[in-house]
């Protein structure tokens, strides 16, 4: 009998997601792997659909609707959990083995198999498909068996690390497997992508076809993320993993806490550093001066060539629905309600690069007696004259005013000019842009950081295309002063700063000068991941590895009185939205109960 196409999008989960065998039948309308595979069409297809399990940065990373919701920078409506957003729920810790959730371990099966098939299947096919290009393939569906593996492991932590290709007449017994260590998963993952990041091409020959194709630096990005996942506290001696052991007693997490995997993580992420093809994206002013506005905002823009910062992107992203998302309730059809807290917007420095309890000159009340403007930038989004550098016009919440350019880029609040729309954003209750709808910012902000300033005109199709950003230099500047901080201290500071103020360079905020403590330099580099990072998806990940998920997420959701109607000062005093729900049991995800039930080799995380 002929062995039928694993469909990929309908592809029975493999090995332990449902633990059966693989369907063994052959439906007329289905095609042969021989029919895929002698096709040079369809054999790219196959490939390209294995893309396609990538994570959509724009729509909640790793997921359609989710991370960027589950931390304290951003609020949806809890109504929205009727629409989609599983998080919406998943935020007051309804979250369990048998919910309905996001399955990220059977879509990375899934996306496995069907590499593993490829790598089986794939064959030259003349001069249009010659050995080199099959060779590049396989690297290819390498890297995305590595990459899938290395989010299983940021997830769940250990797994069953299948290592190849299981064929239509595998039995049960082969297909059931146990958890593999976590640490032994690093080091087959770190050798793996080692060994591709030597093979696979440093840059793409033809950026407008292979954007976004598996290259050495995405290689050594991932290793690199692999090994501060390793390093970090979530996964290097954590105690609440200690009776995680499979059914023969095997541990499957380390109990000993390993200084020298951030000297690891570190030298993982310098071999990134040195490829030498990578730099910070930056927009000039005519005098040479950099504009950190049109800098920090359009690196989310930037393509192919044009953007040196961008080291692993999807191209298959949800970025018009986004934009709607961030666009005000009343204009267009936008659902105005991913919205920011008023955590994050507390969170920002202020222009003189300090917290706002370290800055004597910032303001938390009143409003603004005259404009104020910032040198050496074209910004013109948030003012109604128009006029480059005029970045808060008089009347002013004092709050907002004299904040870092950063700032500006991602946050849209109540009074403020709106390009977009041409006017100014209401949304007082019962205004043009804010309640009674549900759909409505939450907590009196908006997010827009990424969302596309030429999206002039929502539900019309004016969406213009973007990439979505899985790995940036941006990240690795600060994952590197991290590492460096953890394993060397105050000996290597001088090192940590570079990469911390060339971050702070980029952003158009003062240098850190001086000698820190290790504990202080800690909280400097986590304070500008949560601003550089926003809304990335990285802050979910990063409060779970530095095991600070609980404390963070006990402290109210801030925000703005939404209710009041008029007078505006009623409308800008703080209060509580809600309380999110986190606990120990949190920190990892737990495996659906059905795999459990199936495979009577896998045990389940601490705590579900």
């Amino acid at each position: 009998m002929k062995k039928i196409l694993y469909i990929i999008l309908t592809a029975a989960a493999f090995v332990s997601t449902v633990g059966c065998n693989f369907l063994d039948q052959e439906p007329d309308d289905l095609i042969t792997e021989e029919m895929v595979f002698n096709d040079i069409v369809k054999t790219n297809g196959w490939l390209a659909n294995i893309y396609n399990y990538l994570p959509d940065p724009y729509m909640g990373w790793n997921m359609k609707y989710g991370l960027n919701t589950l931390v304290d920078d951003v609020q949806i409506p809890l109504e929205w959990s009727g629409f989609g957003w599983w998080t919406a729920s998943a935020m007051k810790g309804n979250w369990s083995a048998t919910s309905n959730y996001f399955d990220l371990w059977g879509d990375v099966y899934k996306a496995v198999r069907a590499a593993y098939v490829f790598l089986e299947k794939v064959k030259p096919l003349g001069s249009e498909q010659t050995e080199e290009d099959v060779a590049y393939m396989k690297l290819q569906a390498r890297f995305l068996i590595a990459y899938y593996y290395s989010e299983l492991l940021e997830f769940y932590g250990s797994f069953p690390l299948v290592t190849r290709y299981y064929g239509i007449d595998s039995t049960y017994e082969e297909l059931m497997l146990e958890r593999t260590p976590f640490e032994t998963i690093v080091e087959w993952l770190d050798e793996e992508l080692l060994d591709l990041s030597k093979n696979l091409p440093l840059k793409h020959q033809n950026v407008s076809e292979d954007f976004g194709r598996a290259t050495k630096g995405m290689a050594l990005a991932v290793r690199a993320h692999v090994h501060m996942l390793a390093a970090s506290p979530l996964f290097n001696g954590n105690k609440l993993y200690a009776e995680v052991k499979n059914h023969d007693g095997t541990l499957l997490f380390p109990q000993t806490y390993d200084k020298d995997k951030w000297k690891r993580a570190a030298d993982a992420i310098k071999d990134l550093l040195d490829l030498g093809v990578y730099s910070l994206y930056k927009e000039y002013n005519e005098d040479g001066t950099l504009d950190p506005f049109l800098s920090y905002m359009n690196l989310h823009f930037a393509l192919g060539d044009a953007n040196p910062e961008l080291i692993f992107i999807n191209n298959n992203c949800n970025y018009a629905e986004a934009d709607q998302n961030m666009a005000p309730h009343g204009y267009g059809d936008g659902n105005g309600a991913y919205g920011a807290t008023q955590n994050l917007v507390d969170a920002f420095f202020t222009r003189n690069g300090l917290p706002i309890d370290k800055d004597p000159s910032y303001k938390a009340d009143g409003y603004s007696t005259e404009d104020i403007r910032y040198p050496n930038t074209a910004w013109v989004r948030s003012n109604s004259k128009e006029e480059p550098g005029l970045v808060t016009e008089a009347g002013t919440p004092n709050m907002y005013c004299n904040r870092e350019p950063r700032f500006y880029v991602s946050i849209l609040w109540h009074g403020e000019w709106s390009s977009q729309m041409g006017g100014f954003v209401n949304f007082l209750y019962g205004g043009p842009n804010g309640g009674p709808s549900y759909d409505s910012p939450q907590c009196g902000y908006l997010m827009r950081k990424r969302q596309h300033p030429q999206s002039t005109e929502i539900g019309n199709q004016n969406h213009p295309y973007r990439p979505g950003i899985i790995f940036r230099l941006g990240e690795f500047y600060l994952s590197y002063a991290e590492a460096l901080n953890e394993f060397y201290g105050e000996s290597q500071q001088q090192e940590v700063l570079k990469y911390l103020n060339a971050i702070r360079e980029r952003a158009g905020i003062p240098a850190y000068e001086g000698t820190y403590t290790q504990s202080e330099m800690r909280d400097m580099i986590r304070r500008e991941r949560r601003i550089e990072l926003l809304d990335e998806g990285k802050r979910y990940t990063d409060l779970r590895r530095w095991m600070l998920s609980k404390e963070v997420l006990s402290k109210p959701i801030r925000g703005l009185n939404v209710k009041s109607t008029t007078p505006d000062q009623f409308f800008f005093q703080t209060r509580t939205f809600m309380i999110r729900s986190f606990e120990d049991r949190n920190y990892l995800w737990p495996i659906r109960q059905t795999y459990i039930d199936n495979n009577p080799k896998l045990v389940q995380n601490y705590g579900f």
